[in-house]
């Protein structure tokens, strides 16, 4: 398996220029081990690793999720309570309203709230690049967009207020949070929200990004990407981690560490997602993405990805075996962006079998894709 995953990693740093991609793999049969291909450093060459530092984006959104489910299961949080309960006045206008959209709406990315990422991402970089965001002014940005056009829309915008909501209740910024509950009982000394502070701590693979091709299709020069403010993603998308630690938060997430099993299954009741916005099949939670494997089986967890190039996914999948790969450039072709998925799937699958059918996260039949 571990060669199988190592010509999946080849794959995308050869095939589709990458400048660096690593893996690491949790297994109880096995233990823990990693793979790397490509370099962290295109300036220094120095090799890609699976202990360096990244952003890992949207991976944030189950952080902050399990922080409202565990108050949720100390009765402080009400999962079908309306936001307008924590939050009066906050969701108001151009057709929405916070009396009608629940808690769980906002971590099932079903309230009908556009991101507010895509008012910002049309902007030239050098704009916001380094620029502060406040959260309130960044729901401001979402509620002056057009609704969406289907019921599941994915939207960071969701994980921002179900901060506030978390602040609300705690009297607490969901950052302290999700320090005091998750990161410093499970030992991860490795994440951690930077704030305004646009460097990463410590040993970290820098990050690279393309901007638009020029007229006539000339691509764009790869511009180092490593600094940025990320504030635009607030509990929704700036935490800073390592593949191992995002393994070890899956890992007991998934294991029951973090929350009574009728919680845990809370996060695990899904609605389809929207294929255009994830991929075919994928399913979503309360902050968790639920994606069928070739080999049968789902994998639980969840990707990121920012703007200055790094991607993140952390993921448990059959038996308990969790996996954590990182990205120093966003795949920039859809073959490139399935060779990616395939990885995911090489790890989990190259040493099964193929099975006849499964269940899927809702509880229906369903066969094995």
């Amino acid at each position: 398996m571990r060669q199988a995953l190592g010509r999946s990693l080849d794959t995308l740093t050869r095939r589709h220029g990458l400048p660096g991609a690593a893996a690491e793999v949790t297994d109880g049969r096995c233990g823990t081990w990693s793979t790397a291909r490509g370099v962290a450093d295109l300036g220094t060459g120095r090799p890609m690793n699976a202990q360096d530092r990244l952003r890992i984006g949207s991976a944030s959104k189950t952080f902050t999720a399990t922080v409202v489910v565990q108050l949720a299961a100390e009765g402080r949080i009400g999962l079908d309570a309306p936001v307008e309960r924590y939050l009066p006045g906050l969701i108001r206008g151009n057709g929405h309203d916070g009396r009608t959209i629940t808690v769980r709406r906002l971590l099932q990315h079903t309230s009908g709230l556009r991101d507010h990422v895509e008012a910002i991402a049309d902007r030239p970089v050098k704009e916001w690049r380094y620029r502060h965001f406040e959260t309130r002014e960044l729901i401001a940005m979402a509620l002056g967009l057009p609704r969406p056009d289907k019921t599941w829309h994915y939207s960071t915008t969701n994980t921002l207020i179900a901060g506030l909501v978390v602040e609300k209740v705690t009297g607490r910024g969901v950052e302290a949070e999700v320090t005091r509950r998750i990161l410093r009982p499970l030992g991860l000394r490795d994440t951690y929200w930077p704030g305004d502070e646009t460097r990463i701590r410590g040993p970290h693979s820098r990050s690279y990004f393309t901007g638009p091709a020029a007229p006539g299709g000339t691509p764009s020069p790869r511009a180092d990407g490593t600094e940025w403010n990320v504030t635009f993603g607030g509990a929704g998308g700036a935490l800073i981690s390592t593949p191992s630690d995002v393994n070890r938060f899956y890992g007991a997430l998934l294991g029951g560490r973090l929350l009574p099993a009728r919680w845990l299954a809370e996060m695990k009741r899904t609605v389809p997602a929207d294929p255009d916005r994830l991929w075919p099949g994928a399913r979503y939670g309360l902050g968790l993405i639920a994606s069928p494997l070739e080999c049968g089986g789902w994998w639980w967890g969840h990707g990121g990805t920012v703007p200055g190039g790094h991607r993140a996914l952390g993921a448990v999948g059959p038996g308990g075996r969790s996996v954590s790969l990182a990205l120093n450039q966003v795949p920039g072709t859809d073959r490139a962006e399935e060779d990616f998925q395939s990885a995911v799937n090489t790890a989990f699958c190259a040493d099964r079998p193929r099975p006849g059918g499964g269940t899927d996260p809702s509880g229906h039949a369903k066969e094995t894709p």
